[in-house]
């Protein structure tokens, strides 16, 4: 989870101030998947003995926690205004709303 304590976070703000500013000033999306890959590769390496299948396993937690809290934090959100300006996508064909001679579907 990203929700270290505000003295771990500490001693990261600086470089990551400074990456952030980087990748605002050149927010193309390969430049932020090279950033995370890198980090990710570093990681692997810090142990003498290289990976081992733990540590792998541990990365890949990481990126899919960090997936599903973006969603939960940034998608879902957004998702939840458009479905509110624009109409529901669930749920919109039901049998009740074919007519008698065909099988076609209405749409709310």
């Amino acid at each position: 989870m990203p929700y270290i304590s505000k003295q771990s976070r500490a001693q990261f703000s600086t470089e990551l101030a400074s990456l952030i500013y980087r990748l605002h000033q050149n927010p193309e999306i390969g430049n932020l998947n090279y950033v995370i890959t890198t980090l990710c590769d570093a990681y692997l390496d810090f142990h003498d003995r290289g990976p081992k299948y733990a540590d792998l396993n541990a990365v890949i937690g990481v990126l899919e926690s960090a997936k599903l809290e973006l969603y939960r934090r940034r998608v879902a959100p957004y998702e939840d205004q458009k479905r509110q300006e624009n109409g529901d996508a669930y749920n919109i064909f039901s049998l009740d709303d074919r007519t008698s001679d065909d099988d076609n579907w209405c749409i709310e």
